[in-house]
């Protein structure tokens, strides 16, 4: 039988193959071009698709970064197991607040790699239809069963590769990919292709590394891995959470013990946007010397930017704020519309 809850993403989703139509057929999802079948477990379409075709010239990762996931989901869930502790906890941090404010109802957003999926189980409270796409599923299964306990109807879970997406293109109004594309053997080719599933007038959202911002982390790094962990306050946020276990372990493994990242710059990442077909609204931090990010941002609205000069000297500030969370920035653009000529 179909899943009720899978009924309505089925329009939205194109074959991660050969982006063909999808049709149910008995307890599968088949594609109506290629014919492959793609399984469910627990209400999750398993749409992952390798990247077989690429040969070993760009040294994938894909497979690695999946296997280190599943062995260790991130974040976790501890300390909360219903929809309002995670939406106490998601409100503790100005980011996640201002979205959840300004992010309007019944729009459709994709959040690529969502892991164990909190953020796009906070959005999908206000009425809006949320997407969580990761290719792990020990993560996507964590995230199914505070999505099934808690009865969040508005919220669709499905495995995936971001590099073979199993969405039509333009199809949302808003893609989030948080500290993921960082994690790929091709950062700007995952953005190309996160990028076209965005609509016209549409919104994406990227989270990186920073280049300067991640040297802290480098050298704590380095340190652990020769005096093992139990130099932890090294870290900030190790030191808030060593009484969680769970929360410290999934840290830790994320920062320290990634088998893959890569590191950019604000510069670097903000010609991404346009050759994508994106006006850059916003960057955090701020590339305008003494502007600074407030709790009333408009995320949404478009900056004023600093001269090259000036992001240079923001982008070489962050080796010193970049400690507690990790060395991080984020760029959000607005996709251009095609006027008729």
């Amino acid at each position: 039988m179909k899943d009720a809850t899978l009924t309505a993403p089925l329009d939205m989703l194109a074959c991660p193959r050969c982006r063909a139509d999808l049709e149910y057929q008995d307890s599968h999802i088949v594609c109506k071009g290629c014919a492959q079948c793609f399984t469910m477990t627990s209400n999750i379409p398993q749409f992952y698709w390798g990247n077989d075709d690429w040969g070993n010239e760009k040294g994938d990762v894909t497979e690695t970064i999946k296997a280190f996931y599943e062995q260790t989901p991130f974040p976790n869930y501890d300390n909360f197991d219903d929809t309002a502790s995670l939406i106490d906890k998601a409100k503790e941090g100005v980011f996640a607040r201002l979205l959840d404010e300004q992010i309007p109802a019944h729009a459709k957003i994709l959040e690529v790699g969502c892991g164990t999926g909190q953020l796009s189980a906070f959005l999908s409270v206000a009425n809006r239809t949320v997407y969580g796409a990761d290719m792990c599923m020990n993560s996507l299964q964590l995230a199914e069963n505070f999505r099934n306990k808690n009865q969040l109807k508005n919220l669709h879970l499905l495995q995936m590769n971001l590099f073979r997406p199993a969405f039509k293109d333009g199809g949302f109004d808003l893609v989030i990919s948080n500290g993921v594309l960082h994690h790929t053997s091709d950062p700007r080719l995952a953005f190309n292709t996160i990028a076209r599933l965005v609509k016209p007038g549409g919104y994406i959202l990227i989270g990186l590394y920073h280049k300067y911002g991640r040297l802290i982390t480098d050298t704590r790094r380095l340190i652990f891995s020769v005096a093992g962990d139990s130099l932890d306050f090294l870290d900030p946020h190790l030191r808030k959470v060593r009484a969680s276990g769970g929360k410290w372990k999934a840290w830790f493994m994320d920062q320290y013990h990634n088998p893959h990242e890569s590191k950019h710059t604000i510069s670097e990442t903000m010609p991404w946007f346009d050759e994508e077909g994106f006006d850059v609204l916003k960057t955090i931090p701020k590339t305008k010397l003494f502007s600074q990010f407030t709790d009333r941002e408009k995320l949404f609205q478009k900056d004023e930017f600093g001269s090259s000069f000036e992001r240079t000297l923001v982008e070489l500030g962050m080796i010193t704020k970049g400690s507690a969370e990790g060395g991080f920035f984020i760029v959000i653009g607005k996709k251009r519309r095609v006027h008729a000529k």
